[in-house]
């Protein structure tokens, strides 16, 4: 009897105007690492590669999970797009199982808790993976920027929406 398709390590990176946040998962309820990185100087680009890569040299991960900045209605920066783009390509030059998800599909996966945003998204993670629980920020009102740590919750949202659905 098979089961269904097991991936030792799932990694989902997340590109931000900051840096980049990952989170490595080796099962929905099973948080390995994560973390935010943030990047600063002329060769920002490079620095978050070389950051990423290292990340790959250190789990071998079997899934690179990603948002598609490339679906229509994505309104994610030219920058971030690219960055986004040459990680897919060094995730493929690793052997790595290549995985992309619309915003739309994301906040699909997460409406049955009855998520209708980002905020919801994160505190139904929060709820679910102890460990992040402490990094939820507040509700952000209409005039305030969104706090950095919010792009651990949109890694680990791509990493789960994977996890549960199990398919590209």
């Amino acid at each position: 009897m098979t089961g269904p398709a097991r991936y030792p390590y799932v990694l989902a990176i997340y590109p931000n105007t900051r840096g980049f946040a990952f989170a490595l998962f080796e099962s929905p309820l099973s948080l390995m690492d994560w973390g935010a990185k943030e990047v600063r100087g002329a060769e920002k680009h490079s620095l978050c590669l070389a950051r990423i890569e290292s990340l790959f040299v250190r789990y071998r991960p079997q899934v690179l999970v990603l948002q598609n900045t490339f679906d229509e209605g994505s309104r994610r920066a030219a920058r971030i797009m690219t960055l986004n783009a040459d990680i897919s390509a060094m995730g493929a030059e690793y052997g790595m199982r290549l995985i992309m998800y619309s915003r739309g599909e994301v906040m699909a996966a997460f409406a049955e808790f009855g998520a209708v945003n980002k905020h919801d998204v994160a505190r139904v993670i929060a709820t679910h993976i102890e460990a992040l629980a402490r990094y939820l920020p507040p509700r952000r009102k209409a005039w305030m920027a969104e706090p950095a740590r919010m792009a651990l919750f949109d890694a680990a949202a791509l990493g789960l929406t994977f996890l549960r659905t199990g398919q590209a």
